[in-house]
């Protein structure tokens, strides 16, 4: 499984020492990878991928920031001998010739402990206030995007401080995504959103929004090969087609396989007409029994982490499946990246034991698969 956790992005750009660089200086961001305190120097594993060498001298002003902080005035200073491997760091430096070697006028340093806390409070805070869904309509004129959270449709509303990020075309690792805008933003793109709902319930003040264009497929086995780590499928929207899609399994792959019970119970919530059978007052879907505490299945307080039965919480809740278990004819629901080699892609999430959702409803595999947070589990990041 893989939780998208947000890099600590308000320490590594936010910093009001930053802000007051000249223009002559760079800064880089990243994971500090090895020190060398004899020889005044360190080594950064940039956030880009680069490998930069830093040397420090007595006038490197070196500052250990507080969890959450982005003060530079309240850090506190620290010698080259105080940082560590795993430790996040932001470089200030005069422009170089060689931008993979810099003479740092300050360093500023995030231990990895603080780091992984800032993290883990992260993925709590997606798993109580994220939203998954697929966009369905945008309106450039107010500047909100609607989309399809498992069975609610809500709005999401941005401010000035909404920021934006979308997905690479192979990735569904927040770290590999880059900051975006608006504008970017396409219909069919699956989203993820950040902030409170509304009152009513119907819309997201957005405060983060991630996007990006996936697959959503519905496909039955031809050949699994775990020791490549690789599934061939057939598409079941291509019934008589011959192409064949390999999807390529990894250790960020999500796997989770329904278990009979919960499989029928999804099918009989999924069948067409459910909805509004299930309907309660004010046309609010009603619980299905038995799953989350009769709040139902996107009814209550809908897609949010933690915050009743919705469908994404429960997938997460099941035991990964081994690629192991997976047999040819098996029937799976898949997310996959959007690459641009249209017979090979990566699988994001997929879903085993879908037959009976297959059978009972034709939008199960959309309305399954855009509840479920990208990744499993809800937080954001790396």
């Amino acid at each position: 499984m893989i939780f998208l956790r947000l890099p600590i992005l308000v320490f590594l750009s936010g910093l009001a020492l930053l802000a007051q660089a000249p223009a002559a200086r760079t800064q880089v961001a990243g994971t500090v990878s090895s020190i060398d305190a004899a020889a005044n120097k360190l080594v950064l594993k940039s956030d880009k991928g680069d490998e930069v060498t830093v040397t420090t001298s007595a006038r490197t002003l070196l500052l250990k920031m507080p969890p959450g902080e982005t003060d530079p005035k309240k850090g506190a200073k620290i010698a080259l001998t105080d940082v560590s491997a795993g430790d996040r760091a932001v470089i200030v430096a005069p422009q170089a010739a060689d931008p993979k070697l810099l003479a740092a006028s300050a360093v500023l340093v995030m231990s990895k402990t603080d780091v992984a806390s800032l993290q883990q409070k992260d993925v709590e805070d997606w798993k109580r206030r994220g939203t998954t869904g697929n966009v369905t309509a945008i309106d450039p004129a107010t500047r909100t995007v609607t989309i399809k959270a498992g069975s609610r449709t809500l709005t999401v509303k941005p401010s000035e401080k909404t920021t934006y990020h979308r997905y690479a075309p192979d990735s569904a690792r927040f770290a590999d995504a880059k900051p975006s805008t608006f504008e970017e933003i396409k219909v069919g793109d699956q989203m993820r959103v950040l902030g409170n709902r509304a009152e009513d319930g119907t819309a997201i003040l957005a405060e983060k929004v991630v996007s990006g264009t996936f697959r959503q497929i519905a496909a039955t086995i031809s050949s699994v090969d775990p020791a490549k780590g690789e599934i061939v499928v057939r598409d079941l929207a291509n019934k008589n087609s011959r192409e064949l899609l390999t999807l390529k399994v990894d250790s960020d792959t999500t796997m989770r396989k329904l278990p009979d019970t919960m499989a029928a119970m999804l099918a009989r919530r999924y069948a067409p007409g459910a909805q509004q059978q299930a309907a309660g007052p004010g046309g609010a879907p009603g619980g299905a029994p038995g799953m989350g505490g009769g709040r139902g299945m996107g009814g209550g307080r809908g897609m949010g982490g933690g915050r009743g039965g919705d469908i994404g919480q429960m997938l997460d809740n099941l035991p990964a499946l081994p690629l192991s278990e997976l047999k040819k004819g098996d029937a799976i629901m898949v997310s996959t990246t959007q690459g641009a080699d249209a017979s090979h892609a990566t699988a994001i999430m997929l879903l085993a034991g879908v037959e009976p959702l297959l059978t009972a409803s034709p939008t199960a595999t959309r309305d399954i698969m855009s509840g479920w947070n990208l990744g499993g589990g809800g937080g954001e990041g790396q």
